[in-house]
């Protein structure tokens, strides 16, 4: 079974990945096999990561329009995927727990684990962006010690989130929580369900 530690350590190694070079069109080389978790998990951090450096570009405001406009059909396209991604993982999951019977009194989460492992990884995000900001040589003294006060509590929420994502999956294991997958239906990516486009 999957462990949240997996994970978060995944996140980490792809978020470094990246910031070796720091640039939005760099290739993507994944250094797991094709169709493992593992493979699926890593490409759902790169795309996260892509997404917050084009939502850093966007927010500049001496953006060219024209280059706004792309970068904003970017970050849909990349939502799209990342919604995508959950789903699978989400999809693989469900199978090693399918033929747990689950018990009379089986809860439900609000989330599912795809969705859980998902916000997983915007945390390590947060953090790996806000221990820089930490640790900022440019910055005064306010700054640094506002982003540190911060940090620490992004590291009380990886400790709260690890936990619990371990904890929903053991229970889904155990029988104690069942599992529904229901599809994102994200109506303003589909053309026959946005009636911008279809009254076109």
């Amino acid at each position: 079974m999957l462990t949240s530690k997996t994970c978060y350590e995944i996140f980490e190694r792809s978020i470094m990945k990246y910031h070796v070079t720091d640039e939005v069109d760099q290739p993507l080389h994944i250094p797991f096999e094709e169709a493992t978790i593992e493979n699926l998990l890593f490409k759902k951090n790169w795309i996260d990561t892509v997404q917050w450096h084009l939502e850093d570009i966007i927010r500049d405001p001496a953006i060219d329009p024209v280059m706004a406009l792309k970068v904003k059909r970017r970050i849909d396209k990349s939502n799209q995927d990342r919604t995508d991604l959950v789903e699978v993982i989400d999809n693989i999951i469900f199978r090693e727990v399918e033929s747990v019977t689950t018990l009379q009194d089986a809860g439900i989460n609000t989330e599912t684990p795809g969705w859980a492992i998902d916000r997983l990884s915007i945390l390590a995000l947060k953090i790996y962006h806000m221990d820089k900001e930490a640790n900022r040589k440019d910055a005064d003294e306010s700054h640094i010690k506002s982003c540190r006060q911060k940090l620490k509590v992004l590291m009380e929420q990886k400790v709260d989130m690890l936990t619990s994502i371990d904890q929903l999956l053991e229970d889904l294991a155990a029988g104690r929580k069942k599992m529904k997958l229901y599809k994102q239906m994200k109506m303003y990516n589909d053309p026959a369900l946005n009636p911008v486009l279809y009254k076109k």
